[in-house]
């Protein structure tokens, strides 16, 4: 018997998941690129524009997109996009949607972007607004210091304000209602154990998530190259610097707390350097950091999310066009 049963499918690059209050799933597609203008970033990286970005929903059995068109650039092949990035319900009225950039001011303006790195509210309508704008504010505080770099990542939306992780600038942020950020914690670059790459690896902050004590768990990607065992979540409790919660991991994409207080982790890969092939993880973490692995062998899972009854869905094949899955797993 699978431990799981496939219940989404053919997804552009799934990043992000949430439940609505009705109890539909909803599930970010960061697109897959286009045929608009071509703008080398990075480290020789060929990042493709187009508005192939959406948001999919499985409600009563059934997979439909509810919007599309958002910003997206990925690479030429439509992998390893940047769009749509995560999604967060706030009472009925609609959802949050991160907009990934990774990158300035003049890579959005290369790209012919306007609404990357941005906060959109989405209407379940399926019309959308920009409702902060996360490129500006690292423009103007650069809170982690170095380069300007703004990718909204994660996103939380609760009464009065949404959280948003921005995995460029190393920073949680805290936009009100009225459209203003304030940045609530900055993560420190961390130190490589490896001779392979710098000296200090970046944190890169990827998700946030309200735990049952009231404070703010925030998982860490970490940088290049990628360091098996690096990676940790962080509780914040604004005000405070960001104290390591339970470490030990790698490439940490995305946190859900199930209804019984544990911690549900996925990690894009493990082991070794960079991404070795088909080795996500899904990994149960008790409230005492031990830890029950769920699933093994995934593919560049992005994100997780629990319901009401303590199901558990994880996203697979993150980076792929097309390919994108969904997975529920066996209680």
């Amino acid at each position: 018997q699978s431990p799981y049963t496939v219940v989404m499918s053919g997804l552009d690059n799934p990043r992000g998941m949430a439940f609505a209050p009705n109890g539909a799933l909803y599930v970010a597609e960061a697109g897959r690129g286009g045929d608009g203008s071509c703008v080398v970033h990075g480290p020789g990286e060929l990042r493709c524009f187009g508005h192939s970005g959406a948001v999919s929903r499985l409600w009563r059995g059934q997979q439909s997109r509810v919007a599309d068109g958002f910003e997206s650039h990925a690479l030429p092949d439509g992998s390893s996009a940047s769009g749509p990035t995560d999604v967060s319900f706030q009472g009925t009225g609609g959802a949050y949607v991160t907009m990934g950039l990774g990158g300035d001011a003049a890579f959005q303006q290369a790209l012919g972007g306007t609404s990357s790195g941005t906060l959109l509210h989405l209407a379940a309508s399926g019309r959308w607004r920009v409702v902060a704008d996360v490129l500006a504010h690292e423009a103007a505080e650069n809170p982690g210091g170095g380069a300007i770099d703004s990718n909204p990542f994660g996103v939380l939306a609760e009464p009065g304000a949404r959280l948003i992780v921005d995995a460029g600038a190393n920073a949680l942020v805290r936009v009100a209602a009225d459209g203003t950020i304030q940045t609530l914690a900055v993560f420190a670059a961390l130190p490589n154990p490896t001779p392979v790459g710098p000296p200090m690896i970046e944190p890169v902050p990827t998700s946030v998530a309200r735990g049952p004590d009231g404070a703010l768990y925030v998982g860490l990607l970490t940088g290049f190259p990628f360091v098996q065992g690096v990676a940790s979540v962080y509780r914040v409790v604004p005000g405070q610097p960001p104290q390591v919660h339970c470490s030990g991991f790698k490439a940490i994409t995305d946190l859900a707390f199930a209804p019984g207080g544990d911690l549900y982790v996925v990690e894009h890969a493990t082991g070794g350097l960079f991404f070795p092939p088909n080795s996500g993880r899904l990994t149960r973490v008790a409230p005492d950091c031990s830890r029950t692995t769920v699933l093994v062998g995934l593919d560049r899972p992005t994100s997780v999310a629990v319901d009401r009854d303590g199901a558990v869905f994880v996203t697979n094949h993150g980076i792929t066009a097309g390919a994108g899955e969904v997975l529920r797993v066996a209680p």
